[in-house]
């Protein structure tokens, strides 16, 4: 309860305190194309799916193609670059935490077509009410880049990026609390102007909790990422 209180408190602070650059933005998204400024989507909940808000980076029609996004899709905008290098088309999800679709921190929510193939060990992330951020979030805010020039950037992103967000997200949901609710929410705000001291620094948080060495070692982002199976499995996904 103290954690939903404390949720949609910091969203209606943060949607009240963020309304110029809301408004500043989301006409900028308007005038490239005299389309919504908005993207709703269906997304992984607690209770079932629910329409996660964004503030659009890409073209019309651009989630009729791959879910996973590289940094080179010709289908992001020229706006859409900025606010996701900044993560501003993230900020409208202040909506769904006020809703109480959301909290501030906990699980990213993936896309549908994602969690049917979410292993039995997976399924365990939908039980904790997903979030705007978490480790994954800080660890591979640079998904796009990781993914840039992919022949397949879902199948990266399965290869590469699921197995270690997924294992984030469950180790959070075990040891998850306001402190440490805290300690993410100001190292997301790190990761934006300190990407490296804001990945030690989970790496940091997830030694002290006593999580497994090699996630401690990919939290820290020093070496080349390499194919590894999601919770559950006991090879990559392949193509």
């Amino acid at each position: 309860m103290a954690k939903e209180i404390f949720d949609r408190v910091c969203a209606l602070a943060g949607l009240v305190l963020l309304l110029p650059v809301f408004l500043v933005v989301c006409v900028l998204v308007w005038m490239q194309d005299w389309r919504s400024p908005f993207y709703v989507s269906d997304r992984s909940g607690r209770a079932g799916s629910f329409r996660m808000i964004k503030i659009r980076s890409m073209v019309i029609g651009a989630d009729r193609g791959a879910s996973s996004t590289s940094g080179d899709d010709a289908r992001i905008t020229p706006i859409g670059r900025f606010i996701r290098r900044w993560k501003i088309d993230e900020l409208s999800q202040l909506v769904n935490v006020l809703k109480g679709d959301m909290s501030l921190v906990g699980p990213r929510p993936e896309v549908m077509s994602e969690v049917g193939t979410y292993t039995e060990v997976e399924k365990g992330l939908l039980a904790i009410k997903p979030g705007i951020t978490d480790f994954s979030s800080i660890v591979f805010a640079d998904e796009g880049e990781i993914l840039r020039g992919a022949a397949n950037p879902e199948l990266a992103y399965r290869q590469l990026i699921r197995p270690w967000k997924s294992r984030l997200g469950l180790f959070y949901g075990a040891h998850r609390d306001m402190r440490l609710d805290l300690q993410l929410i100001l190292l997301t705000l790190v990761r934006i102007v300190a990407p490296d001291r804001a990945m030690a620094g989970v790496s940091r948080l997830l030694a002290r909790r006593g999580a497994p060495e090699d996630l401690v070692r990919v939290a820290r982002r020093t070496a080349p990422l390499t194919p590894h199976a999601a919770p559950g499995r006991t090879e990559p996904f392949e193509g």
